[in-house]
Parts: C-alpha cells; sequence; structure tokens
C-alpha cells in the first residue's frame, strides 16, 4: 500500500467514533466520591506505603508486581541520580 493510501486510511480509522483507539474499564466500583477516594488520592498512598514497607504486597495491592530486575534498576538509578545532583 503506498504511503499516501496509508495517510488517507489512518486519517479516516482516527476519525470513526468512538473516539480514541483504547478503552478501559474499572476493575472496581467507582460510583461515588468515597470510591474514588479510596483508589486515587488520599487512598493511593495508603497502598504505595505498604509497597515501600513490603515489596512483596504490589502483587495484591496492584495488576502486576515488582520483578527483582525493576527494583534493582530502580535502586541503581536512584544511586546514579544521587551520586550526580
Amino acid at each position: 500500500m503506498p504511503d499516501k493510501d496509508i495517510r488517507e486510511a489512518s486519517l479516516e480509522y482516527h476519525r470513526r467514533a468512538p473516539p480514541g483507539k483504547i478503552s478501559l474499564l474499572p476493575t472496581k466500583q467507582l460510583l461515588n466520591q468515597r470510591d474514588l477516594a479510596l483508589a486515587y488520592s488520599p487512598g493511593v498512598a495508603a497502598a504505595c506505603d505498604e509497597i515501600v514497607r513490603d515489596p512483596g504486597e504490589a502483587s495484591t495491592l496492584t495488576a502486576g508486581s515488582i520483578s527483582k530486575t525493576s527494583r534493582r534498576r530502580s535502586a541503581s538509578t536512584s544511586s546514579a541520580s544521587a551520586a550526580s545532583g
């Protein structure tokens, strides 16, 4: 397909309803202000604090888990930033 055809088809694709390409649905009930507060600020701070205290809790408090590799990478990045700055 020539580039011009791809470009025109892509513009048509992106203009189609509904807007956007990906739709996300909540996994928990978000019906009111209290639900939002539990899920986001200030409620998410409790989950973050617990994960800092015990990284193993990431698998129970989030959709994913923190791998040892990403923790090491994060720690080495933090050390490098502290040393340079």
